[in-house]
């Protein structure tokens, strides 16, 4: 009888953990909501073979890591135990808040207690800025769902799961690289694991705003159109616009499906620029409900090889750039990173920073508006991505909609990138396509492309040819004359673009170790990459149409793919700034030409 008990129990706690609670849109401008953030310290054990998880079938109480246990008798065996395992401060990556996880990928269990009071007729949403790459999250032994994808937002709404008092949430991160992944197995940063982002609770009305967009009406600057949505289908509810800096203040009503929207037409905003990155105070109200943000206005488009910011040329003087923070060179995850890195490419005259390679946190995009720099945002659809299998595609899709949701409000994002240096091939191109109609359908107020391969020159001429130039608004492309082929032929160099589109120089560059000095002709000295950077600025400053350039890279960056010692030590070193922040030589070369290119 006790074994059939014991049966019947052990199938009910399946049962209840196979009811997953659904993953909910992440609501719009997280930070201005009632947050409780769950930052802090977390206590965390590494899982080599998941033991955690997968053997939760034979008994969920003891082997279940999610569950928290405690042994109740002497007698009880429990093989883990959170409160006497190390702890960690999240967000954060394991590679280097742990120096023994420096090069591990693979399964780490996290843990938070936390006190909650609940709040009569709110919900609680449980938010996670991003979780590398894999998170199985839990609350309080139940599970909510399962996350793929190591750079964008997600959320559960945890309300039925949350009890008066002591909780505790537990996730399961996993990083390992998958060959059908997105990136896939290959790449060239640090796959850093881990909770990286914020995580909160969130405190909103049963029925409250999930999203809504505020931008100018296409390419005019007189009228703005605005839309909400609620998080229910609810029609007749009232919604309040108010903009005081334009004296806006405009109630709409939601109809069936909880969408309402309209254009407000006889306003003139200033417009929002890298000289003058103005923002409105926006305020938007729905019942008890009222959310706070800044907006900028501003249009990009482009007129045959010509891009326009507000209707007039503008050169993009810019500069890659990984979310990887100066000095501790870290996985950056607040406002503080950002504003350092911001810092030093302003110093070199940069207007443009081109967020490399996946969506990078919302706390530097913000401060990249606050302070006047136009990005490039991208996803992670990396070299040679698996483009047949419908799941992959289906991944991919996920983290575009999920990164266009997040910052379609920030003037200063002006171009979605979609893929980095992927080989061609009719499947490649049916992929990339239908990433690309689906950007333009979601987000037609922003350009679309992506940094496109060259293939090798004949008679020192390169001439670009890429399928996938129909469906984007910018030609942008990666070459590395100087670095990886022609050591010596910058000069010979000329540049065929038969499309007329803008162009902007997605990539190039050369490595040098900080402080390593000698002939111009000697690899991985200042004097080559200033030589490298001198003959390639003179050869694309003669390409018909260059709108911008975006050399690699802002900083050296922590890399697998770098171990050649005493120089790369696993650093890239094609940064125009060490990891410690010096500047080199080639430097004040970008930083001389962008001056010039700023008349």
């Amino acid at each position: 009888m006790r074994k059939k008990l014991f049966f019947l129990f052990t199938l009910l706690m399946v049962t209840a953990r196979c009811v997953m609670a659904a993953e909910v849109p992440a609501p719009q401008n997280i930070y201005a909501r009632d947050v409780q953030s769950l930052n802090g310290t977390w206590n965390y054990f590494v899982d080599v073979q998941e033991q955690g998880y997968y053997d939760y079938r034979m008994n969920p109480v003891k082997w279940g890591y999610f569950m928290n246990a405690k042994p109740k008798r002497p007698s009880d065996l429990i093989e883990y135990d959170f409160d006497k395992s190390p702890s960690m401060q999240i967000p954060s990556d394991w590679n280097t808040a742990d120096e023994k996880l420096f090069f591990y990928e693979g399964t780490v269990w996290f843990r938070r207690l936390f006190d909650f009071q609940k709040k009569e007729g709110k919900r609680t949403l449980l938010y996670f800025g991003a979780v590398n790459y894999e998170a199985i999250v839990f609350v309080n032994g139940q599970e909510m769902g399962k996350h793929v994808g190591g750079f964008t937002p997600f959320c559960y709404d945890v309300t039925d799961v949350l009890k008066e008092g002591e909780n505790f949430v537990v996730v399961k991160v996993d990083n390992k690289r998958h060959a059908d992944n997105v990136p896939t197995r290959i790449f060239d940063w640090w796959n850093y694991g881990g909770i990286t982002r914020d995580v909160l609770l969130v405190n909103v009305e049963d029925t409250y705003m999930e999203d809504y967009t505020l931008h100018l009406t296409g390419k005019t600057t007189g009228s703005i159109d605005f839309a909400v949505q609620l998080s229910k289908k609810v029609a007749g509810e009232k919604v309040t616009l108010t903009i005081p800096g334009l004296k806006v203040k405009k109630t709409v009503t939601t109809d069936a499906e909880g969408k309402a929207s309209l254009t407000i037409a006889k306003v003139k905003p200033q417009l929002w620029s890298p000289e003058n990155p103005k923002l409105y105070a926006v305020q938007l109200q729905h019942g008890a409900e009222t959310i706070k943000d800044e907006i900028g206005f501003r249009t990009i488009e482009t007129r045959g090889k010509q891009l326009l910011l507000n209707g007039k040329p503008i050169f993009l003087r810019g500069v890659c750039t990984h979310e990887e923070t100066a000095y501790t060179n870290r996985r950056a995850n607040c406002a503080a990173d950002a504003d350092t890195l911001i810092a030093w490419a302003k110093s070199m005259n940069c207007n443009f920073l081109r967020l490399a390679h996946y969506p990078h946190n919302e706390h530097a995009i913000r401060e990249a508006e606050r302070k006047g720099m136009l990005l490039w945002a991208e996803i992670p659809v990396y070299w040679t991505i698996s483009w047949n299998n419908p799941n992959t595609y289906n991944n991919a899709h996920r983290q575009l909609s999920d990164l266009i949701s997040r910052d379609k409000n920030r003037a200063a994002v002006i171009i979605w990138s979609i893929a980095n240096e992927t080989p061609h091939s009719n499947a490649r191109d049916n992929f990339l396509s239908h990433l690309a109609t689906s950007a333009k359908e979601q987000d037609p107020t922003r350009l679309i492309s992506m940094a496109m391969e060259v293939l090798s020159a004949s008679n020192y001429v390169n001439r670009l040819q890429d399928n996938m130039n129909q469906y984007v608004d910018v030609i942008s492309f990666n070459q590395y004359v100087g670095w990886y082929r022609d050591v010596n032929d910058a000069k010979k160099m000329k540049w065929e673009i038969p499309y007329d589109k803008p162009v902007i120089i997605s990539e190039f560059g050369g490595g040098a170790k900080e402080g390593l000095h000698g002939a111009a002709e000697q690899r991985w000295t200042e004097e080559f990459q200033e030589r490298l950077y001198r003959e390639n600025l003179d050869m694309l400053d003669k390409i018909e149409g260059l709108a911008g350039t975006c050399p690699w890279v802002l900083k050296d960056f922590r890399s697998p793919r770098r171990p050649l010692p005493e120089i790369q030590d696993y650093f890239n070193r094609k940064g125009l700034f060490s990891d410690q922040g010096k500047r080199k030589r080639a430097f004040y070369v970008l930083k001389e030409w962008y001056e010039k290119k700023k008349k």
